[in-house]
């Protein structure tokens, strides 16, 4: 019968993996090489399996490995939410909430959240990825994001996440203040023209992408540029094309590089909604920063 897994051989992986090197991750865990490198093999020995392989070049994860890093890192995180669900409701506040958000999101609606979240738990560590939802997929399944506000379009996605519905958003389509094209009334006087966006897989992106190929002459996005500063950034220097929330073109300093047109045709809106694994439960201060959300979400949602 093999021994019983230890939680110390589980955090040797992961900090292992997500390191890239024994030593690395011997000096994040305050832990010896040595030390580390019987966590591995007790735990190689339990699985009866490989978990890395070794090379001059570096230390690297095996399929095996690689399938047993997800659910490591799982149990890792549900074992610190359930620490710091129990802390939180004994009154003793401490812990820390990891969450995803869309790049418009955190241009406008995350500020106001963040800071009353603070007021509300002055004590809780508050941690913010910014990427389009594709990005964070990963860190979702492992437990590592609590939660990510973002765009989404209907897909393979369903079965393993919960999406829950907060708003639409309007987006346009927009260029530098001096482009040549700054009179265009319409999407066909724009089909030759240099255009950037996210990835279109799972997110509003993927909902543009599928009406624009129905287009006579459908546009070519050459670049995929995965956030929003880098589009705005090759759009104010080029002559690209991008297309972005309203809540960007509202911002004080929109005028002054950009300009968003007013077609003929109108984009589609973008359902914005709280992504977490199905299977996920959130602290309490999780769930208050989630409930706060929803409720600047449906303030912030055009009549």
């Amino acid at each position: 019968m093999a021994p019983p897994i230890k939680l110390n051989q589980l955090r040797a992986f992961v900090e292992i993996s997500r390191h890239g090197s024994i030593r690395a991750a011997s000096r994040f865990l305050q832990l010896s090489q040595p030390a580390l490198t019987k966590s591995i093999r007790e735990l190689e020995s339990s699985l009866g399996a490989k978990l890395f392989i070794r090379s001059n070049q570096g230390i690297y994860l095996t399929e095996c490995g690689e399938g047993f890093l997800r659910r490591a890192s799982l149990i890792l995180e549900e074992l610190r939410v359930g620490q710091e669900e129990i802390s939180q409701r004994i009154g003793l506040i401490g812990g820390t909430v990891n969450i995803g958000v869309a790049g418009s999101i955190a241009r406008s609606l995350m500020p106001k959240v963040v800071t009353q979240f603070h007021r509300d738990y002055p004590n809780i560590k508050l941690r913010i990825m910014e990427g389009q939802l594709l990005t964070m997929l990963t860190q979702l399944r492992q437990g590592e994001l609590d939660f990510t506000i973002n765009t989404y379009y209907p897909g393979s996605l369903d079965a393993e996440f919960n999406f829950e519905r907060l708003m639409q958003k309007e987006y346009k389509v927009i260029m530098r203040k001096d482009h040549p094209l700054r009179h265009a009334k319409s999407l066909t006087e724009l089909v030759d023209c240099d255009w950037t966006m996210p990835t279109p897989k799972g997110t509003y992106y993927k909902q543009l992408a599928d009406v624009f190929s129905m287009m006579e002459q459908p546009m070519d996005f050459s670049v995929t540029c995965e956030t929003l500063i880098g589009c705005l950034s090759l759009v104010a220097q080029s002559d690209f094309l991008t297309i972005v929330s309203i809540d960007t073109v509202d911002e004080p300093l929109f005028e002054q590089r950009y300009i968003a047109l007013d077609l003929i045709e109108k984009l589609p809106y973008a359902t914005f909604a709280l992504v977490q694994r199905r299977d996920a439960t959130l602290t309490p201060a999780g769930e208050h920063l989630a409930r706060l959300f929803r409720i600047y979400c449906r303030n912030h949602e055009p009549a």
